[in-house]
């Protein structure tokens, strides 16, 4: 898997931006974090629970990491596909983001766990989450509305500035 780019327009990401995520990323655009969000989901190493993830990070720069889930036969050694793709995207140089895309096989749609919301909610609350069935279906979310009240880097600027 090679890092992709997308062309995303300056005045299209600041209006993302000014938006605080609630702008969506137009069609063509989430067609093609889905496909790659696809692509992830084929390389799951989920031989246990039987669920592939795939999921695609789009950053600032218009990089989209991929990520996919990773199961171990301790179970808590495993990790889902986000932030797979997010620890790709930070490796690899990359701070600020515009999207997620995550896919499974669920004849419906599957939202981020738990841990992964608080995990993405490091890189802001504005993120922008698709969720995408196998069919190409997707629908919209921004991070603050999946993880109200969360706790995030501003929290403990706060608590440092004391």
């Amino acid at each position: 898997m090679t890092t992709r780019h997308l062309d995303i327009p300056a005045d299209l990401l600041e209006q993302i931006k000014a938006s605080k995520g609630s702008t969506p990323l137009p069609t063509e655009m989430q067609a093609k974090l889905f496909d790659a969000a696809m692509e992830a989901k084929s390389f799951s190493y989920s031989p246990y629970s039987k669920f592939p993830v795939g999921a695609a990070v789009l950053s600032e720069s218009g990089a989209v990491f991929l990520g996919c889930n990773v199961e171990n036969a301790s179970y808590g050694g495993a990790i889902c596909g986000e932030r797979t793709a997010f620890v790709k995207a930070v490796s690899e140089g990359a701070r600020k983001f515009v999207a997620v895309a995550v896919v499974t096989d669920l004849k419906s749609f599957a939202s981020p766990c738990g841990f992964c919301r608080q995990f993405m909610v490091e890189f802001g609350k504005d993120l922008q989450v698709y969720l995408c069935q196998a069919d190409g279906s997707i629908q919209f979310h921004v991070l603050r509305d999946l993880l109200p009240h969360s706790f995030g880097p501003e929290d403990l600027e706060t608590f440092n500035a004391q």
